[in-house]
């Protein structure tokens, strides 16, 4: 893992080389799908359904694999059906107007990349 803040406090994936910065995406990557397969029925359902498993990524091109989560995904799944972690590591929540009747809700949680 990438150490990103130097010493000054800059942000140090701005003068990461291509390959470093291409390597950082996949590992990114990487521990996003596991982290969305293993804590999400909805993604892990998906994922089977295409054959696609989160160890299969071994380059950035690999994404195509993967289905797309649509907004009648995320309102199937109103209101935190749809979360891949627990509650208590929700930091925060954005919910839509919902113009369709039904607002799509989107939790964050802090960073855990240090």
């Amino acid at each position: 893992m990438y150490d990103l803040t130097d010493e000054a406090g800059w942000d140090a994936v701005e003068r990461l080389s291509v390959r470093e910065l291409r390597d950082l995406q996949l590992e990114r990557l990487r521990g996003t799908l596991r982290r969305a397969y293993h804590g999400n029925p909805h993604y892990r359902a998906a994922f089977d359904r295409t054959g696609a498993a989160p160890s299969d990524v071994v380059r950035l091109d690999d994404l195509q694999k993967f289905p797309f989560t649509t907004k009648a995904d995320l309102r199937a799944s109103y209101p935190f059906g749809f979360l891949a972690t627990r509650m208590s590591e929700v930091a925060r929540i954005h919910a839509s107007s919902g113009t369709t009747g039904k607002p799509t809700v989107v939790a964050y949680t802090r960073s855990l990349i240090h």
